[in-house]
């Protein structure tokens, strides 16, 4: 591909919806092309391996999956992530924050907590995180906001229905009964876990990849509402107002009992991969044998 002229990439790429790569376009014109490039890199390197596994569900994305078959003819096993389940253990052990952040939630009604988390590697603006808490502050939703780096300005303006912190298992805070929708930057893992434990997403992509996920979330999966910004890509902030016109009705449980009822599907399908004989098991207990063979002396396409 020439970098310097995305548009002339192909109209149509197998797994991916022309909507999705026209997503693709608008970020890498907008963002540093050296990740593109450390992409590229890997993917090059594919064809020399003798498996691939892929963070995904085979019920989720069996389209991008078959073609991944399709392309490189090699063994590839989707296993889904996270493949085990969180512990019930509420231990919190974190240097940097003693509060355990689960008891708070204990506290808290069923479905009834925002979780924030809006990035480790890229996160908001200064400008849009106060946007953002001024926001939760008039609408009165419960929530529990992870922000990276220095976050005593925010822990101290709380009060008693909302929580900052700086790092928290991010699993079994999806998993706590508590906890009614994700409002999520759409990074891979994190969308992922929202899918295993079932919870609704509001969408906010900020960099490369995230801006496909969050179309994925919207209109394939459908198990998420968008928190719109003018320009994909843009750092023109979302103001309290338009996030109070969102964020009230997506943690209303009967307005969003339809997108509820889909999540929980989304849900099983997981559930259902990584149970005894599910695509997930089956795939990992492939990969072990596959392991075994090449440590054998065997390919991975060989009978052991």
């Amino acid at each position: 591909m020439a970098f310097n002229d995305v548009d002339d990439c192909e109209e149509h790429i197998p797994g991916i919806s022309p909507a999705q790569l026209s997503d693709l376009r608008t970020v890498l014109r907008e963002n540093d092309l050296r990740f593109l490039q450390l992409e590229l890199e890997c993917i090059s390197e594919v064809p020399k391996a003798d498996c691939v596994i892929v963070n995904s569900v085979q019920g989720l994305e069996a389209e991008a999956i078959g073609s991944l078959r399709a392309m490189f003819h090699l063994p590839i096993y989707p296993i889904a992530f996270p493949y085990f389940k969180p512990q019930a253990s509420h231990s919190v052990s974190n240097s940097d924050y003693n509060f355990d952040y689960l008891n708070w939630l204990d506290s808290q009604p069923a479905m009834s907590v925002l979780y924030i988390s809006l990035g480790s590697f890229l996160s908001v603006s200064c400008a849009q995180m106060n946007e953002t808490f001024s926001a939760l502050k008039t609408s009165g939703v419960r929530y529990l906001w992870v922000v990276r780096g220095e976050v005593s300005w925010l822990k101290d303006k709380c009060g008693d229905k909302g929580l900052v912190v700086p790092w928290c298992d991010q699993l079994k805070v999806l998993s706590h009964p508590s906890v009614g929708g994700f409002w999520s930057h759409c990074g891979w893992n994190s969308t992922l876990e929202a899918v295993f434990a079932g919870i609704p997403m509001l969408t906010f992509p900020l960099f490369f990849d995230q801006v496909p996920n969050s179309r994925q979330i919207l209109e394939v999966w459908k198990n998420g509402w968008e928190l719109k910004r003018s320009e994909l890509g843009s750092e023109e902030l979302v103001t309290e107002k338009e996030i109070l016109e969102v964020i009230g009705e997506f943690m209303d449980v009967e307005k969003g009992k339809e997108l509820r009822e889909r999540v929980l599907e989304l849900k099983g399908i997981c559930e259902q991969a990584v149970a005894e004989g599910g695509s997930s098991n089956m795939n990992l207990n492939a990969l072990i044998k596959d392991v075994l063979c090449i440590q054998g002396g065997h390919s991975a396409s060989e009978e052991c």
